[in-house]
C-alpha cells in the first residue's frame, strides 16, 4: 500500500559489505521497531548522513524507487503473508497520519527518512529480524563512497 509518492531516489547508508549484498542479491534486513518490522532509507544524498546514520562507509543509491518498493513489498508478502505493509516519509516535529512509527523529533529532520514498515495481522506474532531477498537491483542502483559526494 502506498499513501505517498515515493521520492525518485532512495539512499541507504551503511557498511559496504552489507550494501554489496543489497545491491547484488537484493538482500535486506527488516528490524523490529515500535511494533513493526522496518527498513529505512533517506531521500537525501548528504555527506553528513554517513556519520549521522552510520557507522557507514558507503551509500546504496536506488535510482528507481517505484520498482524497488514494489519488489520489496512483494518479497515481504511472500515471506510474511499475514503482515500488512506500508511505506512513506517520516514527518518531523508533528505526529504523522501514518502513526508514531512515521513520526520523529524535529532535530532529526535533516535525515529525510523514507520508511518501509510491516505490521502483523496476528497479535501473537513475534517481532524478530527478518531477511528478505528481492533479487539483484544492479540495473537501477549503485554504491557510492563518501568521497563521491560533491563538495
Amino acid at each position: 500500500m502506498q499513501d505517498y509518492q515515493r521520492p525518485p531516489t532512495l539512499h541507504r547508508y551503511g557498511m559496504r559489505t552489507d550494501l554489496e549484498q543489497a545491491l547484488t542479491a537484493g538482500q535486506f534486513r527488516l528490524t523490529p521497531s515500535g511494533g513493526f518490522l522496518i527498513l529505512t532509507f533517506s531521500s537525501a544524498w548528504d555527506r553528513d548522513l554517513f556519520d549521522m546514520l552510520g557507522p557507514a562507509d558507503s551509500c546504496l543509491v536506488i535510482h528507481n524507487s517505484e520498482e524497488f518498493g514494489e519488489r520489496l513489498h512483494r518479497a515481504v508478502q511472500r515471506t510474511l503473508p499475514n503482515w500488512a505493509g506500508i511505506d512513506g516519509p517520516v514527518e518531523y516535529g508533528i505526529r504523522s497520519r501514518l502513526g508514531q512509527a512515521f513520526s520523529a523529533p524535529i532535530a532529526q529532520a535533516r535525515e529525510k527518512v523514507w520508511k518501509f514498515a510491516w505490521r502483523s495481522m496476528s497479535p501473537q506474532a513475534s517481532l524478530n529480524p527478518v531477511v528478505v531477498r528481492i533479487g539483484s537491483i544492479e540495473q537501477f542502483a549503485e554504491l557510492r563512497s563518501p568521497e563521491s559526494y560533491p563538495v
